[in-house]
Formats: structure tokens, sequence, C-alpha cells
């Protein structure tokens, strides 16, 4: 009742395009200043999130955009411009001082979609779905969606134990270096949007 292939396939899909070691200076950047406590919970939130949204756009992907004539391309347009605007705030410091994003819920929104629940994951996951023929393998393609979201979690979770030792200091040059890899993550997935757009047409 399992398929370690398809499993192994789309776990390392996943963890490539996810990418759980590269999400921790964001994450870490986007929480600082808060407590621990809160900077938990919001780890789990934002694996929620992202959990949730894969699992309904792998059950209902294609139909979703169908009814919202929206294309992958589209998709993947309109998140790299949202990473790009949140890459910019980090780059400006704009989310160094607490105070000014204590209220703000950032595992909603950038942590759970776009960041971990991107375009390139839920693409994979509606492919994955759909190839998945037999009971055998959608069993293995849903092991391996909470598989990720498991490892996504523990990576955010223990990546806390970071801060106590950077420090203050150390989180400002973290929230610099995270702003210049998201914001080459949203330029990227503009420029895969635009070039799916131009070879379509």
């Amino acid at each position: 009742m399992f398929d370690v292939a398809v499993f192994g396939s789309l776990f390392l899909t996943l963890f490539v395009i996810m990418d759980p070691p590269g999400i921790t200076p964001i994450f870490l950047a986007l929480t600082a200043g808060r407590p621990a406590k809160v900077q938990r919970r919001m780890a789990f939130q934002a694996v929620c999130v992202a959990g949730g949204v894969i699992t309904v756009f792998g059950l209902l992907g294609h139909q979703i955009l169908d009814y919202l004539h929206v294309s992958v391309p589209a998709l993947m347009i309109a998140g790299g411009l949202l990473l790009l605007l949140i890459a910019l705030d980090l780059l400006t410091g704009k989310t160094d001082e607490p105070k000014q994003t204590k209220d703000v819920n950032v595992a909603l929104v950038p942590l759970g979609m776009p960041l971990l629940a991107g375009p390139g994951a839920i693409v994979s996951v509606i492919l994955a779905v759909q190839k998945a023929d037999s009971v055998t393998t959608q069993v293995s393609v849903w092991a391996a969606i909470l598989a990720i979201h498991v490892v996504l979690w523990l990576v955010m979770r223990y990546s806390l134990l970071i801060i106590r030792v950077i420090k203050d200091g150390g989180v400002v040059l973290v929230t610099r270096l995270a702003g210049m890899m998201l914001s080459a993550i949203a330029v990227q997935q503009i420029i895969n949007g635009v070039t799916q757009v131009v070879q379509g047409a």
C-alpha cells in the first residue's frame, strides 16, 4: 500500500521548492522581537496554512484555476510580485522594529503563502495528484506532502535556538541576507512565469 518511488520523488521535489534550510533566515527575520512562545505558535500556524492551501489545491486545483480563469504562469508572477514586496521591506529594514509588526500575523502571509505554499509547490502537488491513478500512489503522494510539512515545522521550530546565539546584531544581518535571498527567489519566480507566457504565446 505504499510506493517508495512516488513518495521519494514528490518529497524531494517539494523539499527543493519549499526549501526548509532556506526558509530559516526568512522565518527568523519575520518573527524577530516576538516572544519565543509566539514564534513557536507562528511556526506551527505557517505550516498549517501551507498544508491547508496545498491540500485544497491538491484536491481541487484545476477546478479552482479554471473557474477563476487563472493560468499557472499568472499565479507564478503574482506570487513573485508579492514576495518581492516582502523582500524590499526586509532589505530596507522596515521589519526591524517589532512594534511595527507585532500585530501582523506573518505566519499567514508571507510565510504560509506564498513562501511555503507557493506556485511551484501548488503546481507540483496538482500534477502529482493527477498522476496518482491508484490507491497506493495516492497514499504515497499524500504521505510525501505530510512529511515535508513535518520537516518544515521542525526546521522553523528549532531555528529559534539560532536567535539566542546570534543576538540582536545577528538578527539584523540575517534580515538583510533574507531580504536578498527572498528578492532573488521572487525575481526568478517572475521570470519563470513570464517565460512560460512567452513560450505559450
